[in-house]
Parts: structure tokens; sequence; C-alpha cells
């Protein structure tokens, strides 16, 4: 105890040294600082207390507020809307923001819509996560192979009506008969006509031959000793890598109803009503 008393007699009525009080600056240190800032001192204290001075207060703004829609006919439009609810005159600044919101609002509507279309891009043929649970195009090629059987069926009908009105060995024949007649006879030449077109396909086919596709590995032989460039090539053919083409998203109007519908202010609107008429 004694020891501890010794140390604290010893700095009774002193300063501790690392300690600074208020009164070891100046005003000349001050200024020499300000002055290395570029900064008057009297010139400021004069621009804070004037009365009207125009630089206290005053906003500089980095970038032009551009507004997105036109600033008249918006403001038009809202004082229609607003006359209905007894408002009669809208602030510049009101116009403005509800520009922005307008802007910000057409943007997220945009991202979402995009998103959708971006869905109908994934394939989950390859996902083992996934089975398939149908196929609709088996199915439409299923009623379009029904479609074929019954208008064929149809047309065989229609030729035996014709060939029994152009064996008719009647004197006297009406017009329906001799317009049976006539219409089997047309018929016969088109079908003489696609008869004589089809083996004109076939003959050319004959005459041009098979046609050969080009292994992978005959390309990549006969291109090594072509150069530089077409040993590249032949070796990009050969490793089975093939460029990838980028997919054209495409937003419909099934996307943006879809949206639409999903949007809590537009769910039940008179928009989205004429958006299923169109």
């Amino acid at each position: 105890g004694s020891h501890s008393n010794k140390h604290a007699n010893s700095w009774t009525g002193k300063t501790w040294p690392w300690r600074v009080t208020a009164g070891n600056y100046d005003d000349d240190d001050i200024n020499d600082v300000a002055s290395m800032a570029g900064v008057n001192l009297t010139e400021e204290s004069a621009n804070i207390l004037a009365t009207n001075s125009s630089l206290v207060g005053s906003v500089t703004h980095s970038c032009e507020d551009e507004a997105f829609l036109s600033f008249a006919l918006l403001q038009r439009r809202m004082l229609e809307i607003g006359r209905r609810h007894g408002v009669t005159d809208f602030g510049t600044d009101v116009v403005k923001l509800v520009s922005h919101a307008t802007q910000q609002h057409l943007q997220n509507l945009l991202e979402k819509v995009t998103q959708v279309a971006q869905q109908k891009n994934i394939s989950f043929k390859d996902n083992d996560n996934y089975d398939q649970s149908s196929d609709v195009r088996a199915q439409l090629k299923f009623f379009e192979q029904l479609d074929q059987l019954e208008k064929q069926r149809m047309e065989e009908q229609e030729r035996e009506i014709l060939l029994k009105a152009a064996k008719s060995r009647a004197r006297q024949e009406d017009p329906e008969q001799l317009r049976l007649k006539q219409k089997f006879k047309e018929m016969q030449q088109q079908e003489l006509a696609q008869m004589r077109q089809r083996e004109a396909n076939l003959t050319a086919l004959a005459a041009i031959g098979p046609r050969k596709k080009r292994k992978i590995g005959d390309f990549s032989s006969s291109s090594s000793g072509s150069g530089t460039a077409s040993s590249a090539s032949g070796g990009a053919s050969a490793s089975g890598s093939r460029p990838t083409r980028q997919r054209i998203t495409r937003v419909n109007l099934r996307d943006l109803l879809f949206c639409l519908e999903n949007e809590r202010f537009t769910s039940r609107s008179h928009f989205l009503y004429k958006g299923f008429l169109k």
C-alpha cells in the first residue's frame, strides 16, 4: 500500500506528458490549416451570415433530372384524374416524381416479363429430376394424322361419285351430271401432273446422287497439313465442339398477360380484360 501511495504523491500537481490541452493551439495554427486547404474563413463567415446569399442552401445536381414521360401530357392527364377527386393543381416536383415512378414500374414489369419468356428456353429433357408426363407434339401429330385420314376418306368418296358419273351412258344428261364429269377430268389431270412432278423429283435426286456426310476424322486429317488456320479449325471439328448459337428470347402477349395476372394492382384491371380479348 505504501508503494502505490509513493507513486501517487510523485505525480501530484503535475500534468500528464501525453495530455494535450486546448490552450496549446492558437488561432495562427488554425488559420494556417485553413489556408493550406484553400478556405478563407472570413469569406465563409460572411457568406453564412448573409441574409440574401444565394450560396447558402443551394443544391447542386451532378446530372440533369430528365423526365421519362412528357411533362405537359403527364400533367394534363394528372389534372384530368385529379379533378374527379377535387384536386385542381399538381406541383412540378409531383409530376416529375410520378414520371420517375412510372419508369421504375415499367422497368420492373419488363424484368418480370423477360424472366417468364426465358423460362420457355429451359429444357428439362436431360434433367434426371424431371419425368415427362405428356408429349404435346406427339398429340398434335396424332390429330394431324386423323385429319389426313378423314380428308383421304372424303376424297375417296368424292372420287367414287365422280367415277360413277363418268361411267354413266345416259343419252340425256342433266347439267349436274355434266359438271361431275368435268370435275372428274380435272381431278385426273391434277393427279397426272402430281405423278409427273414426283417422277421428275426422283430423277433429279438420282442424277445428283446420295449426299455423303463428311466424316470428322477425314476432315481433320485433310486439314492437318494445310496451314495453321486449317489445322486449328480441323482440331476444333475433330474434338466435336460446335459453336453454340445464342437463343433469341421473344416476349409475346401471353407472357405479358401472365405477369399482369399475378400483379396486385392489375390482376382485376380493365386493361387486363382488354388484353384477353385480343
